[in-house]
């Protein structure tokens, strides 16, 4: 039919309407009209079996660096210098005016403290590689702050038996020396249940909180768990599906004829 002629410019009746093309499904409907399926993705769980492994290990490794705050003690104790006391009828006093071994007990203590934290954190970053991250660093700190009391303790009760008993029963005028202790830190019990160690008795948590946080922050992965390494040989900058280009086409022979043009 021609468009410039009269009929074309005839309305269309009602019936003759072209019909719009039937819309595409939705991708939820089903063919039989029944709800969409709905598909259900399951999250990360955490169950309580593994939360009960994740406290285990956080009770163990406490205990544990509780348990060598110990021989730390032991180890505080021979190398502190005793301090020279003088009995008095009033008690005990310094033979020196100025005596240096506190000071010097309160700096092998808080070197030993501080290389105590740096050699657990050290070794739990190593032994708990499946643990690394804020577990690890809280086991680490934890157990730092629960061998320095325990360090302390021992420490100051080797010879303190001998240094009572001196006490009380040496004449006035007897010298004799009293073990090491701590000056510049100790324990408080807050509300009368919770102890709370001050001074350099948090330099071992110091050195372990420092320590692992230095080793998160420089691991090359970034779940601080050692992961595989990949095959060199599987990436390339070609494909080897890739077809190679097309080679370009000879120059031809200067005795050649040349071909005919259209």
């Amino acid at each position: 039919m021609n468009p410039d002629s009269p009929e074309s410019d005839r309305p269309t009746p009602p019936g003759d309407e072209p019909s719009a093309p039937p819309a595409d499904p939705l991708p939820d409907e089903r063919p039989g009209g029944g709800p969409p399926e709905v598909v259900a993705h399951p999250g990360p769980a955490d169950p309580p079996r593994a939360r009960a492994r994740t406290g285990a290990t956080v009770a163990g490794v406490v205990l544990a660096l509780a348990v060598l705050g110990a021989p730390l003690g032991l180890l505080w104790a021979a190398l502190a210098p005793d301090t020279p006391v003088l009995k008095t009828a009033e008690g005990a006093i310094y033979a020196e005016p100025q005596p240096e071994q506190p000071i010097a007990a309160d700096g092998w203590f808080s070197l030993l403290g501080l290389a105590f934290g740096v050699l657990a954190a050290l070794a739990l970053w190593f032994v708990l590689r499946r643990r690394r991250g804020p577990v690890g660093l809280v086991a680490v700190v934890l157990g730092a702050l629960a061998a320095a009391p325990v360090a302390w303790q021992v420490g100051r009760r080797i010879g303190l038996a001998t240094f009572d008993r001196l006490l009380d029963t040496a004449p006035a005028g007897q010298a004799f020396t009293k073990p090491a202790d701590l000056r510049a830190g100790g324990v408080d019990w807050l509300l009368g249940v919770l102890p709370v160690p001050h001074g350099n008795l948090l330099l071992p948590a110091f050195g372990a909180a420092i320590t692992y946080t230095l080793l998160a922050g420089w691991s090359r992965w970034p779940s601080l768990r050692p992961e595989p390494e990949p095959d060199p040989t599987a990436f390339s900058w070609v494909s080897a599906g890739t077809p190679a280009p097309p080679a370009a086409p000879e120059p031809p022979a200067p005795g050649a004829a040349e071909p005919p043009r259209g």
